[in-house]
């Protein structure tokens, strides 16, 4: 199966909701406050559109960031003095701004102050009305698109997806590029008379690109928001349909069982870490002995392993009492293995029961995980059967903004599991 893909542009296009019931108190009205809220971040000289919705009472006032139909919800919510501060503890990122009549000012980022933590952008925010999209109609860009790159990963390609926004608002488009890793998320935007500007602002961070449609058919898309490093392999990339790329003979995207594999397939996989309690937990334990086994490697600080611990949670409480046990193996940043906080959080955001053990800071992925070959995608799962080996690895995850992508990989890996969990485990006689 393939890796499947997955705003300059006025700030009215973009629906925002904050939708979240935490108590809080305040000394400020909180009907100066409730209701919509528009405006922007910005982010390396550009803005990027920003919106949110503020609502309830000033004892319960609920606060989420939205991206079309994608929530990000506040795990806190306090204002007080006319100071408003939203906490998205599951990403380790603050929204602190005063409120000063229909305006909002502050800033939002991470609350981690390290050399790995991206500084913290300005935001401005205005009280606005729901209102039509003004869009003018574009280019009709519409459907699948390949776009040539040279990655540090070993991809030759990604995957561009353009679908209508199906937001309400018309004349807006809803885009998102699969990378080996896993996709940019939704982003939606307009024609501005020249290009596509689409973005998100979400509780991991914005993001931003221009998509401008060529004479030729093809369309030069560019990461506005890259930094210097990222630029080489991500601004002024080429698109093209899939049928085009083939007849000019450039690779199609990865397959996602193809990137990384195993040194010894006929070897058992094994691992052995702490969980956030400090208790080691190995793979040679007895709750993993003849069971199906999916080692999912990630961290909480990556928005692709966010998107994929949901499906991992409900594979295992589908399928465990049928033999399946699922274990993540977290790689944090240096400051978060002292106080793993935003760990503990994204375990409590998503009610993951399976165990979460922490192996290291990212830079020790290959160190730690040694039996794999070109490991370098996060997420990435090793699906073991019940004789420990490896069977199949998933690297990177096509998360919801990519439909059809993310339901062929839920399918396949569903199928492979139900297909292993079939099999004896070594300890019995198959039956033939």
């Amino acid at each position: 199966m393939k890796a499947f893909v997955g705003k300059l542009f006025p700030a009215p296009l973009f629906a925002g909701f904050l939708l979240l019931a935490i108590p809080t108190f305040t000394l400020a009205s909180s009907s100066a406050i409730d209701g919509q809220w528009e405006g922007t971040a910005t982010v390396r000289g550009h803005e990027v559109p920003l919106r949110l919705q503020l609502n309830g009472s000033s004892s319960n006032l609920h606060a989420a960031l939205l991206n079309g139909a994608e929530r990000a919800v506040a795990s806190s919510t306090t204002l007080q003095d006319g100071k408003l501060l939203l906490n998205f503890n599951y990403f380790a990122r603050t929204l602190e701004a005063t409120l000063s009549g229909d305006q909002l000012t502050g800033t939002f980022g991470s609350t981690v102050a390290a050399p790995h933590a991206t500084p913290r952008v300005p935001i401005t925010l205005h009280r606005t009305s729901a209102a039509s999209s003004t869009a003018t109609a574009g280019p009709d860009i519409h459907g699948d698109w390949e776009i040539a790159v040279s990655s540090s990963k070993g991809e030759s390609a990604w995957q561009l997806r353009i679908e209508p926004s199906k937001d309400g608002q018309p004349n807006t488009v809803r885009a998102v590029i699969q990378r080996i890793d896993g996709d940019t998320g939704s982003l939606y935007g307009a024609w501005d008379g020249h290009q596509y500007n689409v973005s998100h602002f979400t509780a991991s961070g914005p993001a931003l690109y221009s998509i401008v449609p060529q004479s030729d058919g093809t369309l030069l898309v560019s990461n506005v928001l890259a930094s210097e490093a990222q630029k080489a392999q991500s601004r002024d990339l080429v698109a093209r349909r899939p049928d085009d790329a083939r007849k000019q003979n450039l690779a199609a995207p990865t397959e996602s069982t193809d990137q990384t594999r195993v040194k010894d397939p006929s070897a058992p996989f094994t691992f052995n870490f702490p969980d956030l309690s400090g208790k080691q937990v190995s793979s040679s334990d007895s709750q993993f002995h003849d069971k199906v086994v999916i080692v999912a490697i990630g961290g909480s600080w990556c928005p692709n392993c966010h998107d994929e611990a949901p499906f991992l949670e409900g594979l295992y409480k589908q399928f465990h009492n049928k033999g399946l046990e699922v274990v993540n193996l977290s790689f944090e940043e240096e400051d978060q293995l002292h106080d793993p906080t935003r760990l503990r959080a994204f375990i409590q955001r998503y009610d993951i029961t399976y165990p979460v053990l922490v192996a290291g800071t990212p830079d020790e992925l290959n160190e730690k995980i040694t039996q794999a070959d070109h490991l370098n995608c996060w997420p990435t799962s090793f699906i073991l059967g019940r004789d420990g080996r490896v069977r199949e690895v998933h690297a990177g995850f096509a998360g919801p903004a990519n439909p059809p992508a993310h339901q062929a990989l839920k399918h396949e890996v569903t199928a492979l599991v139900e297909k292993l969990l079939a099999e004896p485990a070594p300890t019995q006689k198959a039956s033939f």
